[in-house]
């Protein structure tokens, strides 16, 4: 079969529109609607504007709050569960992930992560324990606090914590503020359809090429990182979908697959919001960084964990996204106690002509944060409207 071509302005407007970002953030916000969209949304605890969760919500719909999404888990409309991290997921996939609580399961017990393993005495005490005492988080279990901060050092009921976590024995029932609640499973997920290996494995690559658009096959595993590349590679030359050609940011194409009905999608292709908006770096669209350069020529990367010194931009950088174009990035960050949102470095990419307009986008969407996040002013502590190349 001849491979569609897709150019590279459509593969932007396609992957944009399948994430929720193609749309103007605004209107009536279905909250389960958009987790189910996206899939998943990536849970992290640092803080320097808003929780990344938070912030990948409120992107698509500016009428989002952080505590609507404490209705999701109490109405058992999501778990979380760990895909390429620990992630919140729609209910609905369920069915699909038993078979990632199984690897999990066993990637603990064949690599022994912090000596655990079915058979330790912790993880039957830690799960008597939530059984007959209801939903408990970590400070709930008293321990000796550890001399060393490494993972195979944390207190043994955090470990027991964790195995039964991952091999889906433990659910994450609500949270506090940020701290995790646990409860048993089988009072927090819901009955569900026994599905084999096989549908398991087919569903969840129909169910990320669905969000994705289009894809290698290589980014349709990374989607999820539920199944191995022996598994996608099988998929792929059976499964209902479209063979591709697709051009890259810099003119040159590659091989993917798109969805089933990806020729409904080209025919009903709207250009995205011209909408300025500034992006956490843990959002769907950023975090597969060869995608992310493959398709808009934007290098990034995360340098939270770099040493200062050797940073190339900062802390916590965010992408500016404007239309389907990746304009510039950010580094800001809230000091909730004095009531501001401090600006501290803005680098417009190469190439990209930075005017009036363009600043006062930006500054309206900072604008628009600040109020998400619960503070009112906004502080310039860099030279306002003037390229700050490094």
């Amino acid at each position: 079969m001849a491979r569609l071509e897709i150019k590279n302005r459509e593969a932007r407007w396609l992957w944009l529109g399948a994430q929720g970002l193609g749309a103007t953030p605004t209107g009536r916000l279905d909250l389960p609607g958009l987790v189910e969209r996206l899939g998943l949304v990536q849970l992290d605890t640092i803080q320097v504007v808003a929780r990344a969760h938070h912030h990948i919500l409120w992107s698509r719909n500016q009428n989002y709050r952080e505590k609507q999404l404490d209705r999701l888990y109490h109405a058992r409309q999501v778990f979380e569960h760990f895909t390429h991290d620990a992630s919140i997921l729609p209910m609905s996939l369920l069915p699909l992930w038993q078979r990632q609580f199984a690897r999990m399961r066993g990637k603990i017990e064949r690599s022994n992560w912090w000596g655990m393993t079915a058979d330790n005495p912790e993880i039957a005490a830690v799960r008597d324990r939530i059984a007959a005492d209801g939903p408990l988080c970590s400070a709930d279990f008293e321990a000796e606090a550890p001399k060393s901060k490494e993972m195979w050092a944390r207190p043994a009921h955090k470990k027991a914590l964790d195995y039964l976590w991952y091999a889906g024995d433990l659910a994450t029932c609500h949270r506090r503020g940020f701290t995790k609640m646990y409860d048993l499973g089988e009072r927090v997920f819901p009955p569900c359809a026994a599905l084999s290996e096989a549908a398991q494995v087919d569903g969840l690559h129909r169910a990320a090429l669905d969000r994705m658009a289009f894809g290698t096959l290589g980014e349709v595993r990374k989607y999820w990182e539920a199944t191995e590349v022996k598994e996608v590679k099988a998929w792929g030359e059976t499964a209902d979908v479209v063979p591709l050609r697709v051009q890259t940011a810099d003119g040159g194409w590659y091989d993917a697959v798109g969805a089933a009905d990806i020729e409904d999608r080209l025919a009903g292709l709207q250009r995205p919001s011209s909408r300025l908006r500034i992006l956490n770096p843990f959002d769907p669209v950023i975090r597969d960084r060869v995608r992310l350069e493959r398709l808009f020529g934007f290098d990034y990367r995360n340098e939270m964990f770099v040493p200062a010194a050797k940073r190339i931009w900062g802390y916590y950088v965010f992408p500016l996204l404007e239309g389907d174009r990746l304009v510039g990035r950010l580094e800001a960050k809230a000091f909730r106690a004095e009531d501001r949102l401090d600006v501290l470095r803005v680098w417009p990419e190469p190439g990209v002509k930075w005017q009036a307009a363009r600043w006062a986008k930006l500054e309206a969407e900072l604008e628009r944060l600040a109020r998400f996040v619960g503070v009112r002013a906004l502080r310039w502590c860099c030279e306002r409207g003037a390229a700050r190349p490094r």
